[in-house]
């Protein structure tokens, strides 16, 4: 058995919904229709369903791909995980790099047409990718998907908040969150079933959905009026950004292969350094940059942008090992491997909503902490109670479980506790960095795990590999709640002013 088969769950983040993601346009509640107010009801309510569908298949498709994985190993012969882990990180790098880029486009040139364009990018992409040839094809579609998505994300909040009148504005923003959550618990099991009859469903299952919404949306999706004022985006920074983020990935993924002292490994990593300050001098002097670096200088907002770039690092790491141990270890089919995945992502939305009078009483910092803490426990219940014989109920779901209870303490709160340390017309900035933060976490996430798994021939290998990749992910959980517990409490009462962001 060749343990090494199966890839992650990259994107990840996906997973408790990409509500930072969207956010990302610059415009919200303030942007008007061309008549200047929300829409009619029943405009609403069509703008609602076709944003919704949009977000849906978006936020299901990084968690159906991860359940495929296992099955492009065996439909492409002698492809490598390292090579596999590619077809989830080119998604989330090419997202993390053009979110911010993508929204403020949206802006200049019309959430309307920057909805309708990431559907159509997305739903072209995914038939590409369903035909894919072979792997090279289907990462290069990925990371089309990916383009897509990052034009449909933060359009499809700014459409929703146009069409809806400002009193039921918190009302539509907890719905649209919650399509994430939603998508992530039918995620695995979809995705399973999926598979079960050709991994290319897979991809296939997004073209009706994407068609019926670009015809809908043409027909029914208010028109906005974009500013065209002031430069054009940082579109160099987001390539230095993509390349950066690449060559880091590169380096973990083939660390194991190339050797970590090999010139190969250390020229990715030095690459990696080297556009990574390129990016950073060119957001400091870029009127319109990829991140605005004044923003973390907000204590608050950085600390908990950092615990959430941690936590998903770890995150990704789960995702990833859970599908691997599943099916590659034990042997489930597809489908059962979604089923057994499934608890952990169902208690998220649930808890994400019951965490707010936690937070109330603790803080943010203190119930992201114990998220966090939470996660990692169910990491070590693995590294401890896991074994090369099958025992779901006993060994594997307990952690699933724990590990699912702190997602939904954790995440949902790092990164409301982002967004409210800013100054209101930073918000959608800031949401959108802490988005890329929580991108960039998966990709590193699953490229440490495909370093530290490799390729091991016995189930003894296998047993050792995985228990060192849980308990690095439990390491760097411990250090997210270290960044969480640094969180400072607000001083200021409930409903009181932000602070500015210095300038």
């Amino acid at each position: 058995m060749m343990v090494g088969k199966s890839n992650p769950v990259g994107a990840a983040d996906a997973s408790a919904g990409s509500s930072g993601a969207a956010s990302a346009s610059g415009s919200g509640p303030g942007s008007g229709s061309e008549s200047g107010g929300p829409a009619s009801g029943r405009t609403g309510s069509a703008t609602a369903w076709i944003v919704s569908a949009g977000v849906f298949v978006v936020n299901l498709d990084l968690f159906i791909v991860n359940v495929a994985v296992p099955a492009l190993a065996t439909s492409f012969d002698d492809v490598s995980l390292a090579s596999l882990s590619w077809v989830l990180n080119a998604y989330a790098i090419v997202f993390a790099a053009l979110l911010v880029t993508a929204g403020r486009l949206a802006d200049r040139y019309g959430h309307r047409r920057g909805f309708l364009l990431g559907l159509a990018v997305f739903t072209v992409a995914s038939a590409l990718c369903a035909v894919a040839p072979g792997v090279g094809w289907l990462v290069a579609a990925r990371a089309l998907q990916a383009a897509g998505a990052a034009a449909l994300m933060p359009t499809s909040l700014a459409l929703l908040l146009v069409a809806t009148p400002a009193e039921r504005r918190p009302r539509a923003i907890r719905g649209w969150a919650a399509i994430g959550g939603i998508a992530a618990g039918l995620g695995p099991v979809a995705g399973g079933l999926l598979v079960e009859a050709d991994w290319r469903w897979v991809f296939l299952v997004n073209v009706p959905v994407g068609a019926a919404g670009l015809v809908a949306g043409v027909r029914l999706l208010p028109a906005d009026r974009p500013d065209r004022s002031g430069p054009l985006p940082d579109l160099a920074g987001a390539v230095l950004l993509t390349l950066a983020i690449g060559s880091l990935a590169l380096g973990l993924v083939k660390a194991e292969v190339w050797g970590w002292s090999s010139g190969r490994v250390l020229g990715s990593l030095a690459a990696a350094v080297i556009l990574a300050a390129a990016f950073w001098l060119r957001s400091a002097r870029h009127p319109v940059p990829i991140v605005e670096l004044p923003l973390l200088r907000i204590p608050a907002f950085a600390l908990a942008t950092l615990a959430a770039l941690l936590f998903t690092v770890a995150f990704a790491a789960m995702l990833l090992t859970s599908v691997l141990w599943c099916q590659q270890v034990w042997g489930y089919s597809a489908f059962r491997t979604g089923l057994a995945i499934a608890p952990g992502p169902l208690v998220v939305p649930v808890l994400a909503i019951a965490s707010g009078p936690v937070v109330r009483l603790l803080g943010a910092g203190r119930t992201a902490a114990a998220g966090c803490l939470l996660f990692a426990g169910g990491l070590v219940w693995w590294a401890l109670a896991l074994d090369t014989a099958p025992h779901y109920a006993a060994a594997f779901l307990p952690g699933m479980f724990i590990t699912g209870v702190g997602v939904g303490f954790a995440l949902p709160t790092l990164v409301g506790a982002a967004a409210t340390a800013l100054p209101p017309g930073r918000f959608a900035t800031g949401s959108a960095v802490t988005t890329m933060a929580r991108q960039t976490g998966s990709v590193l996430g699953v490229a440490v795990m495909v370093g530290l798994i490799g390729e091991p021939r016995t189930a003894e290998a296998a047993l050792t590999a995985f228990r060192h990749g849980w308990l690095t992910a439990a390491v760097v959980g411990a250090l997210a709640v270290a960044a969480a517990l640094a969180l400072p409490r607000p001083a200021a009462p409930a409903g009181a002013a932000p602070a500015k962001a210095p300038a």
